[in-house]
């Protein structure tokens, strides 16, 4: 039997990747805009019956918004990213992907992670009319 979804996150967080860790220190502590962000996340969902999970590099509860931090090895399995980003999508989470180049560059990250954050902040507002 296969490990479960914490003991998976729990060593993933110990054995993280410069750009993960260049990341998460733009994001601790809600440094960036006040937002709670967590890091090596796991997300469970139902699949043919049966309990399944993915791992969010990071993940923001209030906006329902994933992180994924995109290394070398995703070149390989675009195939398996894009089912992955179809299925939290059908479970209503954002996803966001950062090659490590980009990921690296914090300047860069804060710009498109801003936009992002800003639309989903506009789309989740909610208008009273009086």
């Amino acid at each position: 039997m296969g490990e479960d979804a914490y003991s998976v996150a729990r060593r993933l967080r110990r054995n993280q990747t410069e750009a993960e860790k260049a990341f998460w220190l733009l994001v601790r502590n809600r440094n960036f805009m006040g937002l709670k962000f967590r890091r090596q996340y796991p997300i469970d969902f139902m699949h043919n019956n049966r309990r399944r999970f993915f791992i969010a590099d990071f993940y923001c509860h209030e906006l329902r918004l994933i992180v994924e931090i995109d290394g070398g090895i995703h070149k390989f399995q675009r195939n398996y990213d894009s089912l992955r980003t179809h299925i939290l999508e059908e479970l209503k989470y954002s996803v966001v992907r950062f090659s490590n180049k980009i990921a690296l560059d914090s300047d860069l990250v804060s710009l498109l992670l801003k936009e992002k954050v800003e639309q989903l902040s506009n789309s989740m507002s909610v208008v009273t009319i009086k």
